[in-house]
């Protein structure tokens, strides 16, 4: 007997020495996986730069040439003269490179440009070319350009195209620190597979007119959140190197053609490629359940989803398995052990059987309680759901500002324009079916429908909402409820307690000017006669918003597509949504640029001011399209006459007038009525605004050659003949350079933007 517990208690003896080298052998291996998960360089190769990681496949220069990738775009350059070192990246000073997102982050230098108080170049940056090995992320960058007198663009040599924006301001009371709405500060997105470029930065007026200012001009590429623009920069920024993020990827080939070479194939083991999303590369990923650099050999490490305690998924026990885990519960409770509120989530207590019974019976009762009271408040909650709704959208599209505008138009307009619900809208327009649409715009789509008592009517339904729609949404029922005219389009109300809001027109059947004269499938052609007659009623229209009206009223984007013709071919001016209502002391607003390529007024584009007589330099182009049938802007045309309004005064003062009329003009017999109105037309697009007609003489004009059949032709000296094609010709080349330009708000031609359709 005593041999046996001596026997017992040798084996529990070496029971527990085996366990105490277990735990000494097995204990350097306990956070294998968590190192493993620091692990970012191949063995014995440095992973630091100064306080800069560099991850493989990017390695140092002075290190082994097994430490990186074999292209000149791995390596990094570490300046070990300096405390602590700096790395760079093809000599850019490099911030950040990760594996995770394949991004690159790096300093840029900036532009600058300075000018003294008389006008001159002073002193520049010059104008940064950078060519790139990888993109610049075109949703992490914006270009930012500072100052008050400012025009600045980017040029992408590889890729072709360009894009900039412009500043402008006349005190620090226009500008506020933080945005950059092109008051002093103007910001635009970077375009996808930007490689290289280069900065060009400009002054409007060598900064002669804000010498109060920074007399410097700034535009660089900067990341997201790097820079936050101030008033103070205005006056003291000086260059600086602004922060960039670069998209980078793995060689030139598709995931596809990588992995037909294996020996070069980058990505290793539990991982995932994607090609890049310019086309050229591929990147490769850890497979979900694992972390850690997917262009190492066993980089990629399984996640212990139960070790952390806060980020443990499971309410009973957790299992880790490689790549991923299981949740299940103790003896005694029943349920998929994991976190949540869901039906079988979590863990729970097995009942009995009298329980069961128990819980069975009262969940049945509860059941019918709650279906019963379910019925009975069905109606209730659902009408008052639907009546915050309403209200939710009604505030959120400005009702409350639309009302207290409206409450103070003169004569209180507020019961001109009917408040209709979306109820009704619903019903007369069939749902908004796909078969009512009438026309699509750049800010949304027109439906046609009918009301209770036979009115046909189209509404006008936005595709989106901001803050600015809604401006110009509110902006456009004032301006509307404030004219009362036979040839501006009427405004019978609006809806402001749906999703977007919905403005109700009188219906146009006939289309837009622009389609009768530019569309080539039209076999209707417009006579000489209602040619003159279409004029005379948008001058008339105009005259009256320019004299007539209470309160003076700028359209601001008079044109052919914003010109309708009713069922008589009568027109009707239309789309107020950039209008303005101009003070009777004031004689101009300024704003930035806003209107459409061909029908812009050259001294509005340079100055921002914009005048009575910038609507007259609109319809003068419109007078234009009248006589020739041209578009205003055309490719099909030589270079130098791409713009209609330039091609149109050089052909009068070279005596080609009859040449680049339409056939409808030129069918006409009365010649003195086609020289008067090209004659008024000329005068409509003179540069100078001070020399161009009011609109009330423009109607005076039109009415006199419609009525007596015989107008006075305008007659001009040869002196100011050859000022104006100077003028032009300067003029129109800076035009040509200013379209490039995104930042400007400038429509294309082709947008249809009309609200009614064609016939």
């Amino acid at each position: 007997m005593e041999r046996v517990e001596g026997r017992t208690m040798v084996i529990h003896k070496l029971l527990l020495k085996v366990m105490v080298l277990g735990i000494i052998i097995l204990g350097p291996y306990h956070n294998h996986a968590a190192e493993a998960l620091d692990i970012i360089t191949k063995p014995g190769c440095q992973s630091f730069c100064g306080n800069i990681s560099i991850p493989f496949p990017f390695g140092l220069s002075d290190s082994s040439p097994d430490c990186h990738l074999n292209s000149t775009l791995f390596i990094v350059n570490c300046d070990y003269s300096v405390d602590p070192p700096i790395p760079y990246w093809l000599d850019f000073q490099l911030r950040d490179i990760s594996v995770e997102d394949h991004e690159l982050r790096t300093y840029f230098w900036t532009a600058q440009d300075c000018y003294n108080s008389s006008g001159l170049d002073r002193s520049s940056s010059g104008h940064p070319r950078f060519i790139l090995a990888f993109p610049m992320s075109s949703t992490k960058n914006k270009f930012t350009v500072i100052g008050c007198d400012t025009l600045a663009s980017l040029d992408n040599t590889r890729q072709h195209f360009s894009f900039g924006c412009m500043s402008s301001c006349s005190s620090d009371l226009d500008v506020t620190s933080g945005l950059c709405t092109g008051m002093g500060c103007c910001e635009t997105s970077i375009p996808r597979n930007s490689y290289d470029y280069s900065i060009s930065v400009t002054s409007f007026s060598n900064h002669s007119k804000v010498l109060d200012f920074n007399p410097c001009s700034h535009a660089f590429v900067v990341e997201n959140g790097f820079y936050n623009f101030s008033v103070s920069d205005l006056r003291q920024l000086k260059p600086f190197q602004s922060a960039v993020v670069l998209d980078w990827a793995i060689g030139s080939q598709t995931c596809e053609d990588a992995k037909k070479n294996s020996t070069s194939y980058m990505c290793k083991n539990k991982t995932t490629c994607t090609d890049a999303e310019n086309g050229s590369g591929y990147k490769c990923a850890c497979l979900e359940g694992y972390q850690g650099n997917p262009y190492l050999v066993n980089g990629c490490q399984d996640i212990d989803e139960c070790a952390d305690p806060m980020k443990n998924p499971c309410e009973g026990k957790c299992h880790n398995v490689d790549g991923s885990y299981t949740c299940s519960c103790p003896k005694g409770y029943y349920g998929n052990g994991e976190k949540g509120s869901g039906a079988g989530q979590g863990c729970t207590a097995k009942p009995s059987n009298l329980m069961e019974i128990l819980v069975g019976v009262g969940t049945g009762i509860g059941s019918m309680v709650l279906l019963l009271l379910c019925w009975w408040s069905y109606k209730y909650i659902g009408r008052r759901r639907e009546a915050k709704l309403k209200r939710k959208f009604f505030m959120r599209n400005g009702g409350f500002l639309l009302r207290q505008r409206l409450s103070s138009v003169e004569d209180n307009h507020m019961e001109k324009g009917k408040l209709f619900t979306s109820t009704e809208l619903d019903t007369v327009t069939d749902h908004f079916n796909e078969y009512r649409i009438l026309g699509r715009g750049g800010q949304g789509t027109v439906y046609k429908g009918m009301l209770m008592d036979g009115t046909i009517i189209a509404v006008k339904k936005s595709k989106v909402i901001d803050a600015e729609q809604v401006e110009q949404f509110i902006n456009e029922v004032v301006i509307l409820s404030e004219i009362n005219h036979r040839n501006v389009v009427k405004l019978l109300g609006f809806c402001l307690e749906s999703e977007v809001p919905l403005l109700i027109y009188e219906f146009i059947p006939n289309g837009t000017l622009y389609q009768y004269l530019h569309d080539p499938d039209r076999e209707f052609s417009i006579s000489w006669e209602m040619r003159l007659r279409i004029a005379n009623e948008v001058a008339k229209a105009l005259s009256y918003l320019h004299f007539d009206a209470a309160i003076s009223i700028y359209h601001r984007d008079i044109k052919s597509s914003n010109i309708l013709l009713d069922e008589k071919y009568r027109a009707k001016v239309a789309d107020f949504g950039a209008s303005k209502s101009i003070p009777i002391d004031q004689t101009h607003l300024t704003t930035m640029v806003r209107g459409t390529f061909g029908y812009l007024d050259p001294e509005y584009y340079q100055t921002s001011q914009f005048t009575d007589k910038s609507d007259v330099y609109s319809f003068g182009v419109v007078l234009v399209e009248l006589l020739t049938g041209e578009k205003p802007i055309s490719q099909l045309r030589a270079e130098e006459y791409r713009n209609l309004a330039s091609y149109f005064i050089i052909s009068m003062d070279e005596n080609r007038l009859f040449d680049i009329l339409d056939k409808g003009v030129l069918d006409n017999d009365n010649e003195k009525e086609i020289i008067a109105v090209s004659n008024l037309a000329k005068r409509c697009l003179r540069l100078n605004g001070r020399y161009r007609p009011t609109m009330k003489e423009v109607a005076t004009e039109l009415e006199r050659v419609q009525s007596l059949r015989n107008p006075m032709v305008v007659e001009q000296n040869e002196e100011e003949i050859d000022r104006i094609r100077t003028e032009s010709i300067c003029a129109l080349s800076a035009i040509s350079m200013g379209m490039r330009l995104e930042e400007v708000e400038l429509t294309s031609m082709d947008e249809d933007q009309s609200l009614l359709p064609p016939r």
